[in-house]
């Protein structure tokens, strides 16, 4: 019997397309045409330029949240590391106009610093990071209760948070959208063309092996999560912007949602391997489906149900592949 050959150039291609990624980009369109079939809209440039800037949200936390699954950490600390980086970025706006200008660095460097309480907890104190970040998830939400009197916060965004998060000043398209595209390939370039990259990817594979290969691993691990936490407050701060002020559950619905979109674009939750391609169709196929979802009225108790199936599904499908390597 006789094999059919393959061209070498079909080869060559097949064999440099990440399955995961190829599987979400082909979802999202399915479910771009399956939308078309419900409202024409759904096909329309200025339905998906609103997705891709209501994703835009979403893909600034989950770049973060990627680089620390990449070294097989888990980061629960993000709802309310969202919520600081929204909340204190409106408050130094009450400081006058040199509270507006400061106003975004300030709310992002909040951030980092409760990521590298994180970093140090994980790294340091030996410490699992799913412990660590849950409790500085709680100890933010204290400290954001503390800072408001447990009162809505009264404060508003400044202009720069609204322009950022609202405006469309280059040939039409969001700045939120411009901003993660920014954002993206700073990370690409941070990933796959710096000695930092490298480390979080050996430290994923197996950070024993990296520490005796010469890496840094516990330094590599406290700027991983500095780097989330400045993420997550930054993600908080542009919806701040977006929404004109900040609110205390305003991160909440973002836990979920970013780990899922990391997982879904084949980056293994055990660590060591993804792309940031992946988790951007990870994110765009989230916010369809968010979309979707509402378009049909399931419940927030649904789809957090959805998330977590997703999230268990592919812990289970990375742990028997990587007990058959």
């Amino acid at each position: 019997m006789t094999v059919e050959a393959r061209p070498k150039g079909a080869v060559s291609f097949l064999s440099r397309v990440d399955r995961p990624v190829a599987i979400a980009f082909g979802c999202i369109i399915a479910l771009l045409l399956v939308g078309s079939l419900y409202s024409r809209s759904f096909l329309s440039p200025e339905y998906l330029l609103q997705q891709l800037k209501v994703a835009s949200f979403l893909g600034v936390i989950a770049t973060g949240t990627m680089i620390v699954i990449l070294l097989g950490q888990i980061d629960l600390s993000i709802p309310w590391l969202v919520a600081v980086g929204g909340m204190m970025s409106t408050a130094a706006t009450a400081w006058g106009p040199a509270g507006q200008a400061l106003a975004i660095p300030f709310g992002v460097v909040c951030g980092i610093a409760l990521g590298l309480v994180n970093g140090f907890g994980t790294a340091y104190l030996r410490i699992p990071s799913m412990i660590v970040t849950l409790a500085v998830n709680a100890v933010a939400q204290g400290l954001m209760v503390v800072h408001t009197g447990g009162f809505s916060p009264q404060d508003s965004s400044s202009l720069a948070m609204r322009v950022f998060a609202t405006g469309d000043l280059l040939f039409g398209l969001p700045n939120a959208l411009i901003v993660w595209a920014i954002i993206g390939a700073g990370a690409i370039f941070l990933l796959n063309r710096t000695t930092f990259g490298r480390a979080v990817y050996g430290i994923g594979n197996r950070e024993r092996a990296a520490y005796l290969s010469g890496v840094n691993t516990q330094r590599i691990v406290l700027v991983a999560f500095a780097i989330a936490g400045g993420l997550s407050a930054f993600g908080g701060v542009l919806l701040a912007g977006y929404g004109g002020r900040a609110a205390q559950g305003m991160g909440d619905a973002y836990l979920l949602p970013a780990i899922a979109s990391v997982v879904l674009g084949g980056a293994s939750i055990l660590g060591g391997r993804g792309s940031y391609l992946g988790t951007v169709a990870g994110v765009i196929l989230i916010t369809l489906l968010q979309s979707i979802l509402s378009v049909v009225q399931m419940p927030e108790a649904g789809r957090q149900v959805f998330y977590g199936v997703v999230i268990i599904a592919m812990l289970l499908l990375y742990g028997r592949e990587s007990g058959t390597r």
